[in-house]
């Protein structure tokens, strides 16, 4: 039996907030901040992750504030959970959906939450450390073969026949994207003694000299150059979506790394699968076009590369922002105020 953590079930005169599905690791700290919205809201959550639309719906049929995260909100669910489904209200009436993180564009239709007047809230650099630590780790990976190694000295082989590792102290990294864990990941590379050259399109100049970076204006430039590309755009449609196209991609020189922890849409639909297929470009992965991926994907088929299931944010300390900014935006809505909106009601 799913268990339950609720606050303040007695008082049914204040706006009720829930949250339907939750992953393991975010109960702690979620709860931990709940005291927050005391005499301001009362909290329902559910302790388990699901991702089943009838239970969702269900969960949701009395509340007035949605905490989402790990999940997609199809269209279908959002006119269901905001009264604009089949049965009207009395299915849902959601008021506002706080996404917890940052590419919710991913997750739920903007401009439909936008025609039924929900608000949508997101989190903002909760996970720049995470995220830019991850994209080290698929880096370490691909030139270092950890994993590998330790199969094969605990199966008793410890003459490695892989190949010796590649050194990132004198490569150079192309960075897509200078925003908060853009500029993160190219602080750690110049502390690795990488050089460090980048392509951003919205950011001060004065961030790439206080990062170490090298404004690139062609991307093209900037991935012919590069040992290592790394990308960290935000998906944002009409702007960055499908941006990196078949054409960039083709300026990936032979052994050049190429690391997604951002969004797989940004990039041109096809493109990657198709340049990675020739196999002589070493990728770590932890986006894709459609998650959760499945095994017969042909982006597992492909040699060389490195995949993780999405999980470049989930570190205790993001946690810790992640579960307080979805709660300050919470109160902000009860209280009148804003925070982190991106869609108004």
């Amino acid at each position: 039996m799913t268990q339950v953590y609720e606050t303040q079930a007695e008082r049914t005169d204040l706006p009720l907030v829930v949250m339907p599905s939750v992953l393991d690791s975010m109960v702690e700290p979620i709860r931990s901040q709940f005291p927050q919205l005391h005499d301001i809201a009362r909290v329902r959550m559910f302790e388990e992750f699901t991702s089943d639309e009838d239970a969702i719906a269900s969960r949701l049929r009395d509340a007035d504030v949605l905490l989402v995260g790990g999940y997609h909100i199809s269209d279908d669910l959002l006119r269901r959970i905001t009264g604009h489904g089949p049965n009207g209200a009395d299915e849902g009436h959601v008021r506002c959906i706080v996404f917890c993180g940052t590419g919710v564009a991913s997750y739920v239709d903007l401009d439909l939450a936008r025609e039924f007047g929900v608000r949508v809230c997101n989190a903002e650099h909760y996970g720049d450390h995470a995220v830019a630590e991850h994209a080290f780790a698929l880096m370490f990976e691909l030139i270092r073969h950890v994993g590998e190694l330790d199969k094969d000295v605990k199966a008793g082989n410890w003459a490695w026949k892989g190949g010796d590792g590649l050194q990132l102290a004198g490569r150079r990294l192309g960075i897509i994207g200078l925003g908060g864990i853009g500029s993160t990941v190219a602080s750690i590379a110049k502390a690795f003694g990488m050089e460090v050259g980048a392509w951003s399109s919205h950011v001060p100049e004065a961030l790439f000299e206080r990062c170490g970076a090298e404004p690139v204006a062609d991307m093209n430039e900037l991935i012919a150059s590069s040992d290592v590309v790394s990308v960290h755009l935000p998906l944002i449609d009409g702007v960055t979506r499908g941006i990196i196209t078949a054409e960039h991609l083709e300026h990936l020189r032979p052994g050049t790394l190429f690391i997604n922890t951002a969004r797989s849409e940004v990039i041109e639909p096809g493109a990657l699968l198709a340049r990675l297929q020739r196999g002589d470009i070493p990728a770590g992965l932890d986006v894709f076009d459609h998650e959760p991926l499945k095994s017969g994907d042909a982006i597992c088929q492909i040699p060389g590369i490195v995949l993780t299931p999405h999980v470049g944010w989930r570190t205790d300390g993001a946690f810790r922002e992640l579960t307080r900014q979805m709660v300050e935006c919470v109160r902000a809505f009860l209280t009148g105020g804003e925070c982190n909106v991106v869609v108004h009601e």
